[in-house]
């Protein structure tokens, strides 16, 4: 029963964290609402299996996969190249795809050749520490808009809508540190249910679809054979190598919290990698968005203590198992947006709680670390506040760089460290 429950919150939690960009990418290109619940269905299924597959054989941690915010940001680009390189939507969809297929085959490379491991160790306290609250800032912005019920459709905050999120944040934060533990292991559900019952109530809560079946299996290559040009190439290896420091820092963060007691254990993260590069081949196989480890599974496991992976793996086997199901898929789709913000920001919070431990890990001789962190702090936030228009004209791989802070400041930090590094070891060796 426990597990059942446990299960549950897992797969609720990660389908609220999924449906937005599946959304928002199809509103992008004009996909008719056939062709969106198919694009919808078929990146959730391809999360689902994706988790399953790091579970069971990669770096066997309860980290859930998500839409990569990297790859959002590239189809988000391409979208632009409507009538400029591509005839149409589908031709766009159709490269995107072949760069999907490229980052998988160039994630395998680097993870077979012991790239990924090497890039582990950058993670210092100081590197995480920056990730970590680059994170946080970048996403906040996310969470109060869609907790205030504002977005591209409705561009003016909604009073009730921000009412009642703040109830359900309350509420989480409340059920996550109740002295009853059964409480607080399944607070993420209850607070979902709790924030879903109010929304309905309130008349807040959108409407269940219609279905057009009751079983309908994903297609490959729905858009059509994958095509393959110089761009989307280029753009897929910049985005491989970028998502690998998404999949470090998210594995070195779980790896803290579920084995802190335990060896690190060096090949979790080429194994890591490796499934990481079959789930992109999933990604472009299936036409769906990339898929990458969510640091935010960290947050979520502190929240509600639940560190065994069995529960986690039964959810991703429940997320699968429902997207062959139009119907369920459809109610699960009528989640109220605020509501998964809301539980999503008191998840979040956790994570400056981690950073702040980061930070103390830090020594006292250790003072370039903080120059470090003010410089790539400046320099990642600094980069959230460019506007998408002010990097027209350059290379889609540098446009989806400058509109990721969070990876623009990760990778200052660590530049700067080594530099600071090798710079002390150089002063030394001059002293002998």
């Amino acid at each position: 029963m426990k597990m059942g429950i446990a299960a549950l919150q897992w797969m609720i939690f990660m389908i609220a964290a999924a449906i937005v960009a599946p959304i928002a990418i199809a509103d992008l290109y004009q996909l008719s609402a056939v062709e969106t619940a198919g694009f919808m269905q078929r990146t959730i299924f391809v999360l689902g299996i994706a988790g399953l597959l790091q579970g069971l054989l990669g770096h066997r941690l309860p980290i859930h996969e998500g839409p990569a915010g990297l790859w959002w940001s590239v189809f988000t680009i391409y979208a632009g190249f409507i009538g400029v390189l591509y005839t149409s939507n589908i031709e766009a969809l159709q490269a995107l795809s072949g760069g999907l297929l490229v980052s998988g085959v160039f994630f395998i490379i680097l993870a077979a050749s012991g790239f990924i491991g090497v890039l582990a160790k950058l993670f210092t306290p100081t590197v995480t520490f920056v990730y970590l609250m680059l994170l946080v800032l970048q996403l906040s912005g996310s969470f109060i808009k869609g907790m205030f019920g504002i977005s591209a459709d409705h561009p003016i905050m909604d009073p009730w809508m921000a009412f009642l999120s703040l109830i359900v944040v309350i509420a989480a934060f409340s059920f996550g540190r109740s002295k009853v533990m059964w409480i607080r292991q399944y607070s993420v559900i209850f607070s979902l249910v709790l924030g879903w019952g109010l929304f309905l109530i309130a008349g807040k809560a959108p409407s269940v679809g219609e279905a057009h079946g009751w079983f309908d299996l994903p297609k490959l290559f729905a858009f059509g054979v994958p095509t393959f040009d110089s761009g989307v190439i280029t753009t897929a290896i910049f985005i491989t190598l970028l998502l690998i420091t998404n999949l470090v820092a998210s594995v070195r963060l779980m790896e803290g919290i579920v084995a802190s007691n335990e060896r690190s254990d060096p090949k979790r993260y080429r194994r890591g990698g490796l499934i990481s590069g079959v789930n992109q081949l999933l990604g472009g196989g299936f036409s769906a968005i990339g898929s990458v480890p969510i640091s935010g599974a960290a947050g979520f496991v502190t929240q509600t203590g639940q560190k065994s992976i069995k529960p986690f793996l039964i959810g991703c086997l429940l997320v699968i198992g429902i997207t062959l199901f139009p119907p369920i898929m459809n109610i699960m789709s009528a989640l109220p947006a605020p509501v998964g913000y809301a539980v999503t920001f008191v998840i979040f919070s956790n994570m400056v709680v981690m950073a702040l431990k980061e930070l103390k890990k830090i020594t006292a001789g250790e003072e370039n670390a903080y120059l470090v962190i003010g410089i790539s702090m400046m320099i990642g936030v600094g980069v959230m506040f460019l506007s998408p228009s002010a990097t027209k004209g350059l290379p889609a791989a540098v446009i989806a760089i400058l509109n990721n802070g969070l990876i623009v400041g990760s990778v200052f930090a660590m530049l700067l460290e080594q530099f600071f590094l090798f710079r002390e070891k150089g002063l030394s060796f001059r002293k002998k």
